[in-house]
């Protein structure tokens, strides 16, 4: 018997692939849940969700106890005469309030966590993006004010550099770790949207309007994200790859971006701002 027809060979597919996608961190085949968060705001996303979840799970076998009750109840053999009975004040007043109380109970913490995120602390570093058909500028205008595009690498690229497909671009984003990095978007031609799971990070970039967000990464990697808004026929090769440094390392990075990408000159920085 071949190893195939026995599983064992399904298995280890599935286990290289876990494996081969833990070290890009990016999602698996027969993943559960979220990718591992990597900023507070995502860990809070995930106690939301779980807590949802707890609640999802409550609900279905309710659901199923009532359902099991009235067909062992009210079936023809064990109940051949129906009742008459057209209302039940009690029953009705629970079924309308105990909703209530459900979305009452699901409202406080999503309030919370709205707030959390829209709550933008003191900066350490500011990063500007605009999203662009079909490719993202960045901008970093506090220190040493200067931008860059990133590109989608193409298939044979990425595998040359082994990065994970339609994920890694030719001019990541480097970021200090445990740093608060506040994130403006904008857009130049069509909305598009910015979004990094592992930071529970998507906000649009809107053409003329400017939107605020942030996040603070709790370990060095690198992150990808991509572009969550339909924006045309290459909405899929708008990645976003994130490398998460030490401080040390993030000042070597800065000093030789400073270099290697032009300055500002064109007034782009200090239109945004004006918007």
């Amino acid at each position: 018997m071949s190893i195939k027809r026995t599983g064992i060979g399904a298995g280890f597919a599935v286990l290289a692939a876990t494996w081969t996608s833990a070290a890009f961190a990016v999602p698996y085949d027969y993943q559960l849940g979220f990718q591992p968060a990597a900023s507070p705001v995502m860990e809070r996303i995930e106690e939301f969700h779980n807590l949802l979840l707890y609640i999802t799970f409550a609900i279905c076998l309710l659901v199923l106890a009532l359902l099991v009750y009235i067909v062992l109840r009210y079936n023809h053999k064990a109940n051949p005469t129906p009742t008459r009975t057209e209302h039940n004040t009690i029953l009705e007043m629970a079924w309308t309030v105990l909703p209530v109380i459900i979305l009452v109970v699901i409202a406080i913490p999503s309030f919370k966590l709205l707030y959390y995120e829209a709550d933008i602390p003191k900066a350490d570093v500011e990063l500007k993006v605009i999203g662009k058909q079909w490719f993202w500028t960045y901008q970093y205008p506090r220190r040493g004010n200067f931008q860059f595009d990133s590109l989608a690498l193409s298939d044979d690229a990425a595998k040359k550099a082994n990065e994970p497909r339609l994920l890694g671009v030719d001019n990541p984003i480097v970021v200090p770790v445990n740093k608060v990095i506040e994130v403006v978007t904008t857009g130049a031609d069509v909305i598009h949207s910015w979004a990094l799971p592992e930071m529970g990070v998507k906000m649009d970039a809107i053409p003329g309007h400017l939107n605020y967000t942030w996040f603070k990464a709790t370990r060095t990697g690198t992150f990808y994200g991509q572009c969550s808004e339909l924006c045309g026929a290459k909405h899929a090769f708008m990645p976003i790859e994130v490398k998460v440094v030490t401080d040390s390392e993030y000042e070597k990075w800065l000093a030789a971006a400073k270099k290697k990408y032009a300055a500002i000159d064109d007034g782009t920085t200090t239109r945004l701002a004006a918007q």
